[in-house]
Parts: C-alpha cells; sequence; structure tokens
C-alpha cells in the first residue's frame, strides 16, 4: 500500500548547554533525540520522520534552527493545536517557534540560503556564572579593536581548510561569508551580565566542521597579540596549509537564524 506523505517546516529554538549537539548518538541527550522523542510521545501510532536543516555541536545553542517533519498518510489538522501540544511535552530548554507546509521537493538542506551564526564574548574580567550557557569569558584583556578589523577579513571567497577540524585533502575548503563583523552586544541580555560583551556575526550559505569556532579562536589569538592581520590574511590565501591550534569554547556559539528565502 502506497504511503502519503506530508511535508511541514518547523523553526525551533534550544539552550545546547546540556545537548551533545543535534545529532542523535548513543547513549547521550541530544536535541533531536529530545525532539523525536517528544513526537512520537504526541503522534503515538502515526508514522513520522524529521530531518535537521544541519548540525550543531554539543554545548552551541540556536535562536533559530529548523527541521522538516514527514507525517505519513495523516496530515495535521490545526497546525496551532499542534505547535501547543509540541511545547507543552518538549523539555524547558527547547521551544518550537512555528509550522508551515511545504511540498516534496522542497530540500531543507539544499534550500537553506543562508544561515547567520553569532559567537558571543567579554573580555578582562570573570563573569557570573550564569553567563556560561551563552557567553565565552576571556579572562586576558583582548585589544577587540583590532579583533574588529581581523573579522572583517574573513569576508569574501576564501580558502578556509585553516578553519576546518581535521582537514583532508578531499574537502571542499574554497567558502564564500557574506558578512563577518564584530559589534557590541546589545543582543543577549540579562541582569547578571557584564557591563560590556560583544558579538561575532558571521553570514554564510554553510559551514564546516568547527569552522566559526577556529576562527573565533583566531581572533582571540589576534587580540592577545599572539597572531597578526597579516597572519589572518595568510591562512586565507589559497596556497594555506596552515593548521589553526585554538578552538574557542562551544557555549559563547548560537545559530541566530536560517534563510530559505
Amino acid at each position: 500500500m502506497f504511503d502519503k506523505r506530508y511535508y511541514y517546516l518547523i523553526k525551533i529554538q534550544y539552550l545546547g548547554y546540556r545537548f551533545h549537539g543535534w545529532q542523535k548518538q548513543p547513549d547521550v541527550k541530544t536535541v533531536h533525540l529530545m525532539i523525536d522523542r517528544t513526537l512520537k510521545f504526541i503522534f503515538q501510532d502515526t508514522r513520522f520522520k524529521t530531518l535537521g536543516a544541519g548540525r550543531t555541536d554539543a554545548m552551541v545553542s540556536a535562536n533559530e534552527a529548523a527541521l522538516e517533519l514527514f507525517v505519513y498518510n495523516e496530515p495535521l489538522q490545526d497546525f496551532d493545536a499542534f505547535l501547543d501540544l509540541f511545547n507543552l511535552n518538549l523539555p524547558q530548554d527547547i521551544r518550537a517557534l512555528s509550522i508551515e507546509e511545504v511540498d516534496k521537493q522542497f530540500n531543507i538542506i539544499q534550500d537553506s540560503k543562508l544561515k547567520e551564526y553569532h559567537y558571543v564574548f567579554s573580555e578582562g574580567q570573570k563573569n557570573h556564572p550564569f553567563c556560561a550557557p551563552i557567553l565565552t569569558t576571556i579572562l586576558e584583556p583582548l585589544n577587540v579593536d583590532l579583533m574588529k578589523q581581523g573579522a572583517k577579513l574573513f569576508e569574501g571567497h576564501h580558502n578556509f581548510r585553516t578553519y576546518c577540524y581535521r582537514a583532508t585533502d578531499k574537502g571542499q575548503y574554497i567558502r564564500t561569508i557574506e558578512y563577518s563583523e564584530i559589534v557590541d552586544n546589545d543582543i543577549y541580555t540579562a541582569n547578571f551580565f557584564p557591563e560590556k560583551s560583544y558579538v561575532l556575526k558571521v553570514v554564510g550559505k554553510g559551514f564546516m566542521r568547527n569552522q566559526i569556532r577556529l576562527m573565533v579562536g583566531c581572533l582571540i589569538k589576534l587580540g592577545r597579540g599572539d597572531v597578526t592581520l597579516g597572519y589572518i590574511e595568510d591562512t586565507l590565501k589559497m596556497e594555506s596549509t596552515e593548521v589553526m591550534d585554538y578552538i574557542a569554547p562551544a557555549s559563547g556559539l548560537i545559530l541566530h537564524s536560517v534563510n530559505f528565502e
């Protein structure tokens, strides 16, 4: 018997601090695992499948991520009721934002146009422990103005091999970053946040394993005076084989948005 499928795009957000990333793995708690467990509970005997727009690493959060839901045989009748029931049963650090129906031509991986990531950090002082899930504390003083110059160097079409964890000779490292800039943080705030913090905003079609955290690691080294702007320029050249030796902590990284338009 032919099983009819119905297709839905769901936007979600989550705090990644207690999860081992998005992808299901044996014996650990992941975001995808908790979403599928919740859907299995609310759908009961209805067959379904989910597919994420991409993966986030352990402790990485998302202000807006996306997944595609495939439901077999019976379509969803009431989107508002579904979202209410979904959120009622999801753990408190995951929230469903929206749902819309798409057609079978929609491909959640191929159709995502741009992703915007944020990396939130402060420098020069120890912060309140409550900051830890979404803000990285660099205890040493940093030259943030120089780091702002360095961040702009990542914009454009470059060889990002240096900024791929365990790069091999077979990877596709020539990528384009549409936007890369460090700005004062007025996006993520709380009364226990430091008076001054910063956000690196990076926009691109897709990113390699630990790419943004390696970019941030290089910018931190720049702010410390360990490397120069010229060093960053050299790492982005087509002939570069430099290996970045510092990966910034995961908990400051946030998937801010995924654009399908």
